[in-house]
């Protein structure tokens, strides 16, 4: 039986989850690497990646091209804009999608790649870089059987939960907006929740240790909760997680619940939130930093002030 998995996979950009998704793939397979940014090539190079000169260089030969893009924009202008790689992949390659870009640039995108005989797999994950580089990413994946096949070589290494929601490229995105449906909703509201212990006079980081530890407790709560407490200090919290990427993916959410005509309220609330907070000056912050459009600063230090 001949092995029809992906053995070469080459990912575009190298910064902070490319370098250590491609970083964790090297350790099973030969993995070609791309950034802009040479002092990027030369880490990975010491990681034992091949890198290249241009993208359209690293894409060639390749069995898989592992893609993380911002938008459905990106995502069209990388493949088959002015320099798009797409003509340089070999027929019977997979492009791997890992981001959220909602559901309506799949289509068009897996026809023409189809085209040229390249499958698309849609996989958007979960996990920052830390996750990325121990293979223990959320990926959710909707593909072809034949496409998931040759893709799951380097899903297995990247992910420790790998769902397979369907076998049609877009049903990887409606869960992953499903997903951040909650993800942003659970920010807000644990932002929300925080900002009134502070009004009440309460100590935070003790209540998020009592909430924590019962029924309210949720893993952005934990998670974020912490980076809260830090957003009012001089630097603010370590950017983990832009707080614009939920402006994009809540803005994803509310697209899709529009299609279908499902009300979303509690989404949309949150959804301003990020907006409010982005509007602020807030959008290159961690998402923790919207508990700064709930409470602009600490009540405590109000007072105490």
């Amino acid at each position: 039986m001949t092995d029809t998995s992906a053995t070469t996979v080459a990912v575009l950009g190298l910064g902070a989850m490319g370098l250590p998704m491609a970083t964790r793939l090297a350790s099973g397979l030969t993995v070609h690497g791309f950034d802009i940014a040479q002092p990027r090539l030369d880490l990975a190079a010491a990681a034992g990646i091949r890198t290249f000169s241009s993208a359209e260089e690293a894409v060639r030969g390749a069995d898989a091209l592992l893609l993380a893009v911002r938008n459905g924009d990106q995502l069209d202008e990388v493949l088959f804009g002015e320099g798009g790689v797409a003509a340089a992949l070999s027929p019977g390659a997979v492009v791997i999608l890992t981001s959220t870009v909602g559901t309506d640039a799949i289509p068009g995108t897996a026809a023409r790649l189809a085209e040229r005989g390249v499958g698309l797999v849609d996989a958007p994950l979960s996990g920052g870089p830390v996750r990325a580089g121990e293979g223990d990413l959320l990926i959710v994946v909707g593909a072809a059987p034949a496409d998931l096949e040759k893709a799951r070589p380097i899903l297995e290494l990247l992910a420790s939960t790998l769902t397979v929601v369907g076998d049609r490229p877009g049903d990887g995105q409606a869960l992953k907006t499903v997903n951040q449906l909650l993800c942003g909703v659970h920010i807000a509201a644990a932002a929300e929740a925080l900002a009134l212990a502070d009004a009440l006079g309460l100590d935070t980081a003790k209540t998020l240790e009592a909430l924590g530890a019962g029924a309210a407790g949720s893993f952005m709560l934990s998670n974020r909760g912490p980076r809260m407490l830090e957003a009012y200090t001089e630097d603010g919290a370590e950017v983990l997680s832009r707080l614009d990427i939920f402006v994009k993916d809540m803005g994803i959410v509310g697209k899709a619940a529009r299609s279908v005509g499902l009300p979303a309220p509690v989404a949309a609330a949150a959804e301003q939130l990020y907006l409010l907070g982005a509007a602020q000056g807030l959008a290159a912050a961690d998402d923790s930093a919207v508990i700064k459009v709930v409470a602009p600063s600490p009540r405590s230090a109000e007072q105490a002030g």
